[in-house]
This record gives structure tokens, sequence and C-alpha cells, in this order.
């Protein structure tokens, strides 16, 4: 009699499914399938050579299998549920599995933050939980596994303060015997670990609901602990190292060496980010002893560090308030002890921008984190550092001193925006009323003809210049999306602008050949004015044009560019009109005052001249004073410059027909003249 026995395969071959498949014996076969928490690519039920493999279910793609107010991670072969910001796990830990009945309520501590007493119970509390664990190691391992997942803002003070406190531990630990360098680069990377919980970025919101007081105090507290804390665990290396660790939201660098062996600086490259220290030249014999050296960069504390209302720095803003300011660089750290061995001459370092900066517009600063140890708190400031370079990119500095550097930006461009609005409607009814003021202008230089003489002639052209010029900046300034029409506009106000100016140059010329008594001849003069008054400015523009017609017109306004210095096509002509018009009103008044005193001229030959020339003094201020704006604005840009260019620019229309026609007596008379023979617009007005 035959007995068959059946060979057990699932017995006699190890692991024949695969790490993830269970093995199933029948009679004279067997079948594989999946363990729980994975899921055949074929059949449920097949062989092992068949192509079919075990893979991950992600239980977290069911939806809320974790239930309310909860997070799902998926792990190899399972899950598990972890509770959103202010909320807590039923069960008392951290993580937990839904079947076993657990939920998240909402946690007692969420409001804590904002009551002293609670913040300094819950501490106290914490401190006393990790005031058991004396050895180092363990205590930073228990810090990172508090620490880990979404916190409240209590949380967050709470172990930062355990991380302070601990900073003695770590001080104590190499004391008494010598510690293994692989215990130090342990305890180091746990270090590391659970500072980068604190500061990771799904954490800035614990960190944005603090008050502004607590938040600096507290990450003040942390920085001087990261700081405090590496450079004691560097102390007890006992040759020199280099060690390097990186963690999701920060970086930390480590070098220990004796000084002695130090000739050149000391740089270090982290993220994109460079830093160097420099030494000072001292005698070998001086640079005895051994050195530490540590380097932190932190990738997400920018925000939590954002300049406060008053923060101390007040040479960085052209337009914006303290409060715009932001933080536009990582923050990187650097601290050397002992500092009597290796004495710093200076150090540099270049930073990336977090955002592109506009070098003509934003201004960037090399700002330091500035706090005292025994107060711990910090606020931003800028002595002892300088720019050395900066472009769109990153911004290089240097300072005479180590601590947690950033580049602080004034966004020109933010805050313009701002302003723009404002700037533009003070535009639009300025130049709107000049308008209308240069219209009445022209009509009574033109029409009256009792006043009619060589001045009038003077001021009708030069009303009539700014009157074409402040039309075309009204229609055409902003038409900057067609680049030649946009070129022809710039090219208009160019011109126009200048024929002004020179028009009021001719004002001065002919005074002063009046004051002098200069015979000449009225038809040739007048005709070599209109060829200076709109002759000059076509030259000028032509051979602007000819050499630069390129940097006539921009990608913001339809008017002359400030690359490579051609708004000084402009800007010079008319200072040179100005210097030449003073000293035209500098030998007009000598000339005055020196008839006047020796040869008593006619009282009403002095009151002519004196009405003169107070007429082309206001001339002269309202045109130099608003250019004058105008070249203080692109020499150094503010927010009053442009609001003070704006508005002389604007209304110069209306203050030209106040002095020259308002505040005249020969036109007061004859507008009264013209309202008398109009009885009816005569009777309005009386």
């Amino acid at each position: 009699m035959w007995i068959e026995w059946d060979d057990n395969e699932c017995q006699n071959v190890t692991n024949i499914c695969g790490e993830r498949g269970s093995c199933n014996n029948t009679a004279g076969s067997y079948d594989c399938t999946c363990v729980s928490g994975y899921t055949s690519t074929g059949q449920a039920k097949f062989q092992p050579n068949d192509g079919t493999e075990c893979i991950d279910i992600d239980e977290c793609k069911s939806g809320q299998i974790c239930g309310p107010n909860s997070r799902c991670h998926n792990t190899n072969g399972s899950f598990y549920c972890t509770c959103q910001r202010d909320y807590i796990p039923t069960s008392g830990t951290k993580h937990f599995d839904p079947e076993t009945g657990v939920r998240c309520k909402e946690n007692p501590l969420k409001y804590c933050h904002d009551n002293i007493g609670c913040i300094t119970q819950t501490v106290n509390k914490t401190l006393e939980y990790m005031s058991n664990i004396t050895e180092p190691q363990s205590l930073l391992k228990e810090i990172v596994k508090q620490t880990s997942g979404e916190l409240t803002s209590v949380q967050v003070i709470a172990y930062v303060e355990a991380l302070c406190r601990s900073a003695s531990t770590l001080s104590a630990e190499g004391k008494d015997f010598t510690v293994k360098p692989s215990v130090i680069n342990s305890t180091l990377t746990k270090l590391v670990k659970a500072v980068n919980n604190l500061v990771e970025k799904d954490e800035l919101v614990a960190w944005s609901r603090m008050k502004e007081e607590r938040r600096e105090h507290t990450i003040t507290k942390l920085l001087h602990t990261v700081e405090e804390s590496a450079l004691s665990l560097a102390n007890n290396y006992k040759t020199p190292t280099e060690l390097e660790i990186k963690a999701t939201e920060m970086e930390l660098k480590l070098f220990t060496f004796n000084a002695r062996h130090t000739k050149a600086k000391l740089s270090v490259t982290m993220g994109g980010d460079h830093i160097n220290l420099t030494p000072k030249l001292r005698p070998e014999e001086d640079r005895n002893g051994s050195v530490s050296a540590v380097f932190v960069r932190y990738d997400s504390i920018s925000d939590i560090l954002k300049p406060s209302s008053d923060p101390g720095v007040t040479d960085y803003s052209r337009y914006a308030e303290a409060g715009e300011i932001t933080v536009n660089s990582q923050v990187i750290a650097a601290a050397v002890r002992p500092a009597d061995v290796y004495q710093l001459d200076h150090v540099t370092f270049t930073l990336r921008h977090n955002e592109p900066v506009d070098t003509q517009a934003d201004v960037t600063s090399c700002a330091f984190w500035e706090y005292e140890a025994d107060l711990l708190r910090g606020r931003w400031a800028t002595h002892g550092c300088r720019t050395l370079h900066v472009t769109s990119n990153a911004t290089t500095c240097s300072c005479t001193h180590l601590t947690h550097f950033a580049i602080l930006m004034s966004s020109g461009r933010a805050n313009l925006v701002a302003h723009r609005t404002v700037l533009t409607r003070i535009t639009q009814l300025g130049m709107i009323i000049s308008l209308i003021c240069l219209s009445m202008c022209i009509f009574t230089f033109w029409f009256f003809s009792e006043i009619q003489s060589t001045r009038t002639t003077i001021h009708k052209n030069l009303c009539c210049s700014l009157f074409m010029a402040e039309f075309v900046f009204l229609v055409g300034i902003d038409v900057n999306t067609h680049k030649l029409f946009c070129s022809v506009i710039a090219g208009l106000l160019h011109y126009f602008f200048l024929a002004a100016f020179a028009w009021m140059c001719i004002e001065g010329i002919h005074l002063y050949l009046i004051v002098v008594g200069v015979i000449y001849n009225k038809g040739f003069l007048h005709r070599n004015f209109y060829i200076f008054g709109y002759g000059s400015p076509a030259v000028v523009v032509a051979i602007s044009a000819t050499l630069g017609s390129k940097y006539y017109g921009t990608d913001k306004v339809c008017w002359l560019s400030t690359e490579n210095h051609f708004i000084w096509s402009f800007i010079g002509p008319a200072c040179l009109i100005i210097l030449v018009n003073l000293l035209a009103f500098g030998v007009i008044i000598y000339k005055v005052y020196r008839h006047t005193a020796v040869k008593k001229p006619e009282i009403s030959h002095f009151q002519n001249i004196r009405s003169r020339a107070r007429g082309a003094l206001a001339l002269l201020f309202v045109l130099g004073a608003t250019w004058t704006f105008g070249v203080l604005h692109i020499l150094h840009e503010t927010t009053l410059t442009a609001y003070l260019f704006t508005i002389a620019n604007a209304f110069q229309g209306m203050f030209i027909f106040i002095f020259l026609c308002v505040l005249s007596r020969k036109i007061q008379e004859e507008y009264y003249r013209l309202f008398k023979n109009m009885p009816c617009c005569f009777e309005c007005l009386r």
C-alpha cells in the first residue's frame, strides 16, 4: 500500500511568496496572497513567478478614515493618525488607530498663548516632565518625539524653554570624561532635528499667533540656545573635526581646528549662501589653542523674524514705513569660540534673495539680529554692517562682528503702487486746472491789445509751449504699449518742456537788455527770440534722438530713460538756463540798485523794471523749483520728492496764471474793462 505525502512548500522554502506575501499550502501545490496592508497587482491568489507583486494600500485615500480634525499618514503596509493643530487625541498619545475608538478633541491649550498664567503653567509642566531625563541624547530624543507634528503656540514656547534648559546638560557633557566623537555627532544631529521641528514651515502658524514681544523673545532664545549648545558640544572634540548636518528647514556646519594652523579665512557655503570669516593678522605665538566655529542656516524663520513697527533700522527705506520692511533672505548665523584666540577682523557673506530685487526701486540692507544674552529679546539692526554689492538675486555684505545675518528689503515697487493712485489723481486734476489756466493766459496775452509788448509776446510763447507740454503729458505719458508711439510722446515732451525753459531764458535776457539800456531793433530781436525759443530745443532733441533714440520712452512711462544718464539731455540744458537766468538777475539787481542810489531814476521806470523782474523771478521759481524736485527725485527717490515734483509739475500752469495775470495790475484793469463791457456777466460777478 502506497502512502503519498504532500510536500508543504510553505514550510520547506523560506519566503517563497516574498516579504509581502503569505503562503497557503494546498494538496499537491500552494498559492500566495498579500499580507494585510498590501494588495495584489493581479489575482488575489497567485504564484511567485507569474509577475504578480504586492503593493502598499494607501488607506489615507479612502477619505476621513481617521475621523474629523485629524490627519492620516500612510506607511508601508499600514497607516496611523494624528490630530490637526489645536486638537489632541482622546487617548493622550500623538499617534493612534481609529479602530480603537480614539478621536480628536479640541486642545484646551489652543488659546493658552494669550494668557501668561497658562503659559507659565504649561512651561513648568513640560520642564518637570523633562527634568526626569538627565542623559543629553535621551532628552533631545524626547523633545524630537514631542515636537513632531503640529504644535500649538504654547507648546512651541514650552519646548523652546526645554531646549534652553537642556543647554546646561549639553555643556556639562564631557567635562569629567572623554566623549566619543560619534556620541557628539549623534547629539548634535538630535539637536538639529529638535530645532528643525520647531521652525519648520508647518509651525509658522503657531509662531504667528504669539504676541510680538513673546515671539521675539522665544525665537531669540531658540537661536541663542542653538549657538551655545553647538559650541559647547564642539568643545568636546579632541581632534580637528568637520561636521555637516542637514534637516528639512536648517543646516549646521561645525569646524574645530588649531588656531596656529589657520592662515587663511574660513569659508563656508550652505544652500547657495556663502560666508567668509577673516581673522586679524597676529603673530603665530599668539594664535595658540583649539578653536570651534559653528555655522547655521535657517530656511524658514524669515517670517518669524519680520521687522516690527520699530525695528531699529532707519536708513533702509525710500518709500516704506517700518512695518513694510521684509526679510528677503534666509538667516545665516556664525559663531566662533574662543574669540580671543580667533580674533575676527571682518565677516563677508552673500545671501540669495527670497524674491528678486529691482535694484532701481527696492532698497536692501545688510542687517543682523541684535540681542543681549540676559534679556534675550532681539531686533534687527545695521550698525557695523555695510552693503558691498547688490544684484537682483543676491546681496553681498561685510560686518565687523558675528551673529545672525539676513537681508532686509524695502520694496519700492510695492509702496509706489500704494501711492500711485493718489499721485495719478493729483497729476490729472492739476494738469486739467493748469491747462485751463494756461488757456486763460494765452487768451489774455493774445487778445488784450492794451498790454501788447515784447514781454507779453515772450509770455504768450512760454505759455503755449507749456500748454502743449502738459497736454501731451496728460494724454500720452502712460501710453507705453506701443514703442514707436511712446518714443514720439517722449520726444514731444522733451521738445516742449525745453521750449518753455528757452522762453524763460529769453525773459531774463530781455529784462537784462532793458536794464542795461541796450538799443535794439524790435523786429530783429523778435525774430531771434523765435529762433532761439523754438530752434534751440529742436537742436537738442535732434542730437539726443540721433545719439540715443532707444532711450525715448521706457517700459513704465513715455519719458526719457534714466539709463546711461540720458535724462540729462533734458536736465542739463534746463539747469544751464536756470544758471543763466540767475546770473542775469544778479546783474539786473546790481544795476537797478546802483542806478537808484546814484542817478535817482524816475519812479515809474523803476516800478516798471521791478514789476517785470518780479514776474520773471516768478517764472524762474515755478519752472526751476519744479525740475529741482524732479532732479532730486531722480537722484534719491522718496515719497516726499515724488509728491513735491508731482504737485509742482501738475499745478505749474496755475501758478503761472496767478503770478503773470492775477497779480498784474494792468491785466486786472483789462479784465475789469472786459467784464464791464459784458453787462450780463458783470452783473453776475457783482
